[in-house]
C-alpha cells in the first residue's frame, strides 16, 4: 500500500495493532509517554520514530499536534489509536478528537481502519488483548501460546478532512469504524444461531 500525508486513525487492542498496520504502511505512530520505558518494546517504537505524549501535562497535546502537522505536510504517514488506550476487542471506547487537529491543519486525509483478532471460529480473541490487569509479559506470553493469531484490518474509506471540525472528523471515523467493527461481531453471532 502506498499512501503518504495521510493520518490513520483505529480501535485499539494490542501492542500488537501496532506491528499489524506498520507491516502493511510504513507509519510515525503517536504514542503515551510510558511506552517509551518498556523494556525492548519502547526501544523499538523509539527507533521508530514514535511520538510521544505526556497525557499528565494538559499543554502537551498542543506539540503534538504541531509535530504531527509538520509530519504530515512533509508527506509522512501518522497513525493513533483516539480511544486513548487498549480494550479487550469486544467494544470500542469514545475517541478524543485533539490529535485530529493535525490533519485539518495539514489539510490531509484520515483512513480509518477497524482492527479485529478472530479466533478461528470468528469470535474476538481476547487473549490477543493487551487491556485491563495485564502486564506486557503476560501479554506477550498469552499471545506466544496462541497457535495461528489472526488480525483483520478493515481500511476504510479515507475521509477528507477541508472544511470540517475536529469534532466532525473524530466522529465521523469512530462511526465507520464502530459499524466495520459491529458487523464483524455481528457476523460471528449470526453464526452461532
Amino acid at each position: 500500500m502506498t499512501t503518504k500525508s495521510t493520518m490513520f486513525v483505529a480501535n485499539h487492542i494490542s501492542w500488537s495493532d501496532i506491528h499489524a498496520l506498520n507491516s502493511i504502511i510504513p507509519v510515525r505512530f503517536i504514542a503515551k509517554l510510558e511506552i517509551k520505558s518498556w523494556p525492548v518494546f519502547g526501544y523499538l517504537v523509539t527507533k521508530s520514530g514514535t511520538l510521544f505524549i505526556n497525557r499528565t501535562i494538559r499543554r502537551d497535546a498542543a506539540r503534538i499536534v504541531e509535530m504531527t502537522t509538520d509530519s504530515l505536510r512533509q508527506f509522512e504517514n501518522v497513525c493513533f489509536f483516539p480511544e486513548g488506550t487498549t480494550t479487550d476487542g469486544t467494544h470500542m471506547l469514545p475517541f478524543k478528537s485533539s490529535i485530529v487537529q493535525a490533519a485539518i491543519d495539514a489539510e490531509a486525509s484520515i483512513w480509518p481502519v477497524t482492527v479485529y483478532y478472530p479466533t478461528p471460529s470468528g469470535e474476538p480473541n481476547l487473549k490477543m488483548a493487551f487491556a485491563g490487569e495485564t502486564t506486557m509479559i503476560e501479554s506477550i506470553d498469552q499471545i506466544l501460546r496462541i497457535k495461528y493469531p489472526v488480525v483483520e484490518l478493515h481500511f476504510l474509506a479515507p475521509i477528507a478532512c477541508q472544511g470540517q471540525t475536529r469534532q466532525s472528523v473524530t466522529h465521523l471515523a469512530r462511526e465507520v469504524i464502530m459499524t466495520t467493527f459491529k458487523q464483524r461481531l455481528a457476523h460471528q453471532h449470526a453464526k452461532d444461531f
